[in-house]
């Protein structure tokens, strides 16, 4: 019984860590040729023409700092609702740095990091 229970837990947990880690709920990113990792040595360079593409909720680009960065698959979860689409497709750098964020917000927009906007 008590291995059922200690089982049960480990199952709980395991399953918490896949809902709730962004790097494995990453979306396909549209238009873009080549990996996305953050490893990667070079970087993909993006033309705010083409991140203005991507303003839906479903097809979610947003510009913080001049880097860019493909947040389709946290729109849903984000606790601000909709207000993470008010800037969809365009600049989120002053929403993105204001007191409403914890944080631990901008350790996690770099899982999110694509490549950067071209000046």
């Amino acid at each position: 019984m008590v291995l059922l229970i200690a089982l049960a837990l480990l199952l709980g947990i395991f399953i918490a860590f896949l809902l709730f880690n962004p790097k494995l709920h990453k979306s396909g990113q549209k238009g873009k040729t080549g990996s996305s990792s953050n490893t990667d040595k070079t970087s993909k360079s993006y033309s705010k023409t083409e991140v203005t593409l991507h303003n839906t909720r479903t097809d979610c680009w947003i510009i913080i700092k001049n880097k860019v960065y493909d947040v389709t698959s946290y729109v849903e979860e984000h606790p601000g609702g909709d207000a993470i689409l008010a800037h969809a497709g365009d600049d989120s750098t002053e929403g993105f740095f204001g007191p409403q964020h914890a944080t631990r917000v901008f350790d996690m927009i770099e899982d999110f990091y694509i490549g950067d906007l071209e000046q």
